[in-house]
């Protein structure tokens, strides 16, 4: 009996030892927190600032108003210049449009003039030949009276009954009627031809060519009136563009004059960096966000547990008086002295942390679980192997 005695304190000893080297001896972390990375606030334009009353740890919402800025000083100058123009432009505009609407005037009087002008110059020209084909009616009859005295003259000179000296003067009579029905007739011919040009609209005349002063002139204000409308249409394009660029200015005068700070993350307020009521300059740091969405757990651990370490690895992170163990999988691996990576995270590592070797876990229960979702700096520690009594532990929860 002494002798099973003695067995089993030994093999309790044994197993004791065991579980406590276990305990120690597998892979964990020095330390660990639930970090965050930061987002930056800056001022849009500058401006006097107008902050919303929040609290430190306050939280946010994605599109939320944080506070504005208002600059009563906003340079206008360009914008005021871009009026002048459109006012110049629109002037022009006017200017021209009477100009083109002078000018149709002028031509519609001047064509109403000019059809009037071809009317009467037919009539004219039909009176003109109506009076040469009297002219030739009369010509024919004298003509035919010289005709008749030349035969009988003819005829009593034959028989000597009439001096020839009479003869003559009669044939010279006989001879001047057909040259004056003859010339009758090239004026009536002549006066219809101007009559037939006339009716298509050529005038054939002394003193001017084949179109009268209107229609010339008609001719004029048409070329002039077409200069004066592509003046017009460029004056108006000028005028439109004029208006594109005073919207766009207007609206980045509106903007430079009153703008409003918007939260870009769904987290909480970790630090404000300029007062109500200061004047900011643009581009200026005024707030930092933590982004809560983007949860995760830094932690340190010793060098001969790092070096076991890889990409991918399953760990588990136990928060500080909780009981609950959550599944993370390792994302990075910065090794010793990882400053630099912590300054866009919401918690610095301590002096202590950075002696030891830098690990970065993903644990997506942290996203999901409203009490640790936001929990910025809340400690735990994180566990890289299976422990002895990690069936106790289990049993427990």
């Amino acid at each position: 009996m002494r002798i099973l005695r003695l067995l089993l304190a030994g093999l309790v000893i044994i197993t004791a030892g065991f579980v406590i080297a276990g305990e120690h001896l597998s892979g964990t972390s020095a330390d660990a927190v639930i970090n965050a990375r930061l987002t930056t606030v800056r001022a849009p334009t500058a401006g006097r600032l107008t902050l919303e009353h929040r609290l430190l740890g306050s939280s946010v919402s994605d599109g939320e108003q944080l506070g504005s800025i208002n600059d009563p000083l906003v340079d206008n100058i360009h914008l005021y210049e871009l009026i002048r123009q459109k006012a110049f432009a629109k002037a022009e505009v006017g200017r021209l449009t009477n100009m083109v609407a002078a000018i149709e005037q002028s031509v519609n009087d001047l064509q109403a003039r000019s059809e009037r002008y071809q009317r009467q110059r037919i009539l004219q020209l039909e009176a003109e030949l109506r009076a040469l084909t009297f002219e030739i009616g009369a010509a024919e009859a004298r003509g035919d009276e010289a005709e008749a005295a030349f035969k009988r003259s003819k005829q009593l000179t034959d028989r000597g009954l009439e001096p020839s000296a009479s003869f003559e003067r009669i044939r010279a009579t006989q001879r001047v009627a057909a040259q004056d029905l003859e010339g009758a007739r090239q004026r009536a011919a002549v006066v219809e031809i101007e009559l037939q040009a006339a009716r298509n609209g050529t005038f054939l005349g002394d003193g001017y060519n084949d179109a009268p002063y209107s229609e010339q002139r008609i001719s004029e204000l048409t070329l002039e009136q077409s200069e004066k409308q592509a003046l017009l249409t460029a004056e108006k394009a000028k005028a439109e563009a004029l208006d594109n660029r005073i919207n766009v200015e207007r609206l980045r005068v509106n903007r430079m004059t009153s703008s409003k700070l918007i939260s870009n993350v769904n987290g909480t307020i970790w630090e404000v960096l300029a007062a109500n009521g200061e004047t900011v300059e643009r581009g200026e740091p005024l707030m930092r966000l933590v982004n809560c969405s983007s949860a995760i757990v830094t932690l340190s651990v010793a060098e001969s547990v790092y070096n076991r370490l890889k990409i991918g690895d399953l760990a588990k992170f136990r928060v500080s008086n909780d009981q609950k163990v959550l599944d993370g999988t390792i994302t990075r691996l910065a090794g010793s002295g990882a400053e630099t990576i912590y300054r866009n995270l919401a918690v610095a590592p301590s002096e202590r942390h950075l002696q030891r070797f830098d690990v970065t876990l993903l644990v997506p229960t942290i996203r999901e679980d409203p009490a640790l979702a936001c929990a910025i700096g809340r400690t735990g520690r994180v566990f890289f192997e299976a422990r002895p009594l990690d069936f106790l532990r289990n049993l427990w929860l």
